[in-house]
């Protein structure tokens, strides 16, 4: 059978890479593969082992990290061979695959990423009825949902390709998949606008909000003080806004790129020479994530230090005093 390089028309890829320069690539996406996948095993580690860390909200963290860590060990290897190979190499089968896989990990990591942002909107802005609103049970419910509608979703954007992978191939050894202009704009809203949306004006709320109780705080300190003691609501406020642009700004780095094409009122392919760019950027993400909502706790530090130590090993380890 004629593959990639034999071509039936211009419109295929023929040339191959230098050896040398397909080795860099190997080892550069290998290595980021490689720590997006240790990193959400030491977070998936850490939550599920300490029994102080079976919170509702470390409970989204783990879905985060799951997550993640399918994107690093399923997508990222795929699309490596996706980026240095002149052919696609998987066959049909994979290629029906690899695409719902990377869309739907992808699409849960920003549901996951919503539901944090609900969790923390609620504990700080009532923080009274938080036990009560948030519980074990709905967060199972609500993460349950999310991966179910995820592949749900992902599933009908794609369904014409599952069906016939190669309909959009125009030689032997391509794995090209097309998604329409209104299947793209419907995903820019659910999968981007949406979520973004939501995001943005929770954490706006959650900032005002620890804003607010910050000043309230040194109002108080400084009327049980005399006046001689002061406590600045500046550092607080400085902090929140720290931790919220850094979420926004890492997202919307993230997933802008990739939307660009539905922005534009044009179909998105993987067929662009920017696809490779686009697509890793996006999945890069999900090396990001742990830094930003795990390495940010002083427990996620010290669960690290007892993990790489193996002293989580030791009878009664699950016990420990994490927090």
């Amino acid at each position: 059978m004629p593959l990639l390089y034999q071509l039936l028309n211009s419109s295929c890829r023929g040339i191959m890479r230098p050896r040398s320069e397909a080795v860099v690539l190997y080892v550069v996406f290998s290595s980021i593969s490689a720590v997006t996948i240790v990193l959400n095993l030491l977070v998936i580690i850490s939550i599920s082992h300490f029994r102080q860390l079976h919170t509702p909200a470390n409970l989204l963290l783990l879905s985060l990290a799951m997550s993640d860590l399918l994107v690093g060990l399923l997508v990222m290897p795929v699309e490596t061979v996706r980026v240095v190979e002149t052919c696609w190499l998987l066959g049909n089968l994979m290629c029906a695959l690899s695409f719902i896989i990377g869309f739907t990990v992808t699409s849960t990591s920003v549901g996951n990423m919503v539901l944090i942002s609900i969790d923390r909107y609620v504990a700080i802005c009532y923080p009274l009825q938080y036990p009560t609103i948030i519980t074990r049970r709905r967060v199972e419910v609500s993460v349950s949902l999310c991966w179910a509608c995820s592949l749900l979703y992902n599933g009908l954007i794609l369904k014409d390709h599952l069906k016939q992978p190669d309909r959009h191939n125009s030689c032997y050894g391509e794995c090209l998949v097309v998604i329409s202009y209104v299947s793209g704009a419907v995903d820019l809203v659910f999968t981007f606008i949406g979520p973004c949306s939501v995001i943005v004006l929770l954490y706006a709320r959650v900032f005002l909000a620890a804003a607010s109780q910050a000043r309230a705080m040194q109002r108080h300190v400084v009327a049980r003080a005399g006046g001689s003691q002061t406590v600045t609501a500046k550092k607080s406020e400085k902090k929140a806004a720290r931790a919220l642009g850094i979420v926004i700004l890492v997202f919307l780095m993230s997933f802008c790129p990739y939307y660009y094409p539905s922005l534009a009122g044009q179909d998105t392919s993987n067929s662009v020479k920017s696809w490779a760019f686009v697509s890793w950027l996006l999945y890069c993400n999900s090396c990001v994530n742990p830094l930003i909502y795990a390495f940010f706790y002083l427990w996620f530090r010290k669960a690290i230090k007892l993990i790489l130590t193996l002293k989580i090993l030791q009878e009664g380890s699950s016990q420990t005093n994490i927090l």
